[in-house]
């Protein structure tokens, strides 16, 4: 949304506006039940324009359908093909979103993955954080928490081993790219273009944290689409005959395995999300016995190690992360 700011100048005012973009990308997202539609609609209106790299779909999916459907002007979709040897461990994913990036052309940039929205309740906190730093360019981007909803719609995972916080806006520089496997952001002054995973010469992000959260809903499918997209995650971080190699024991559905040290969720979901939340119809198949052991590898909020972790940040550290993921400078 473009904001009339004003700063001094000469003693007088100087009167300019603020443009704000989103961005994403996605392939396959809606047979593998990703609410890209309901991701974008989620940030739409305090954007100017929103970007999308939309990759080489299989012919049955219809997520291209479903972006169109918006009907929108400020929605662009990009074209591209996914080449997961020239970008393999999951650094396509980081190579779709700068094609994103580059895009776009506002001030500041709100970055979604498919399966990430903004609740409306955030949307003028954001807007004040993004108008209140635009002429401070120290601060490159802002700091958002997470809720990873985890198998249904009423629990979320803050367990050791989820990032309770990430970058999800940054400044639009060209020297700032998509990492690795297209979680976080970082500063590559003289970026090749390829190596999305070698940290070398790369530098964090000075961000701000803002009291807005990421609605996660990356872990909240039906059994067997739950399996489907991880088998599609693991073809592009191993490879088809890696991912098959990993997959080759495994049922043709996720076990979410126990879920009763998950944390209830209190608050409302993004409206946009009604469909969605409408549509559950698996919660026969989840988990809650607490003597409940899932048939399968551990999964990593599951190991002994982070089990007594989590035991350790929630009672004794009120809540505080040991050993936390932390990709970026935290300024005040």
């Amino acid at each position: 949304m473009s904001v009339k700011c004003s700063s001094p100048l000469a003693g007088g005012t100087l009167s300019f506006f603020m443009k704000i973009s989103g961005f994403s990308f996605s392939r396959n997202a809606a047979k593998l039940y990703y609410p890209v539609k309901e991701s974008i609609l989620s940030i739409l209106p305090i954007v100017d324009e929103f970007v999308i790299a939309v990759g080489d779909n299989d012919e049955d999916d219809t997520t291209l359908a479903q972006i169109e459907s918006i009907n929108s002007d400020k929605v662009k979709v990009i074209r591209t093909k996914w080449d997961i040897e020239k970008f393999p461990n999951g650094t396509e994913h980081a190579h779709q979103t700068n094609i994103a990036k580059d895009a776009c052309s506002g001030d500041w940039l709100i970055y979604l993955q498919a399966d990430e929205l903004i609740h409306e309740d955030d949307h003028k906190t954001i807007l004040s954080a993004c108008e209140s730093n635009l002429d401070n360019e120290r601060v490159e981007g802002f700091l958002f928490n997470y809720y990873h909803f985890y198998g249904d719609y009423d629990h979320y995972n803050n367990l050791h081993g989820w990032y309770p916080r990430e970058i999800r806006i940054v400044r639009n520089k060209p020297d700032i790219y998509s990492f690795i496997s297209a979680q976080s952001f970082r500063r590559i002054p003289e970026f090749d273009g390829l190596s999305y995973r070698d940290k070398t010469g790369t530098l964090k992000l000075n961000v701000k944290a803002i009291d807005a959260h990421i609605y996660h809903y990356g872990w909240v499918r039906p059994p067997e689409l739950m399996q489907k997209k991880s088998r599609y995650f693991y073809t592009t971080h191993l490879g088809k005959k890696g991912m098959e190699e990993k997959y080759a024991n495994s049922p043709d559905y996720w076990d979410y395995g126990n879920m009763s040290k998950l944390t209830k969720f209190e608050g409302t979901h993004p409206a946009v999300m009604k469909g969605f939340i409408d549509k559950f119809h698996w919660g026969d198949r989840l988990h809650f016995e607490k003597d409940y052991v899932p048939n399968r590898p551990l999964w990593k909020h599951e190991t002994l190690r982070n089990k007594v972790l989590t035991s350790v940040e929630k009672n004794l550290l009120g809540g505080k992360t040991l050993f936390g993921y932390s990709n970026w400078n935290l300024i005040d």
